[in-house]
């Protein structure tokens, strides 16, 4: 059984919606590429490359067709 205020659950799952709908473009652009940053900085220069070189592939594959 849940102690939590099931208003208080029925508020908080709207948070994020009202949020995003009071951010303006120029806004949530920002919070976006914060979000991409620091997603970066935990990818192994490694990884980053093996994704490099499997996009091109695909590329290369795709424009023979």
């Amino acid at each position: 059984m849940s102690k939590k205020n099931p208003h208080a659950v029925a508020l908080g799952s709207l948070g994020g919606k009202r949020r995003a709908q009071r951010l303006t473009r120029e806004e949530r652009s920002a919070i976006a590429s914060k979000a991409s940053r620091a997603a970066q900085k935990q990818v192994t220069p490694e990884q980053r490359r093996r994704w490099g070189l499997a996009g091109a592939k695909a590329r290369w594959k795709g424009s023979s067709s």
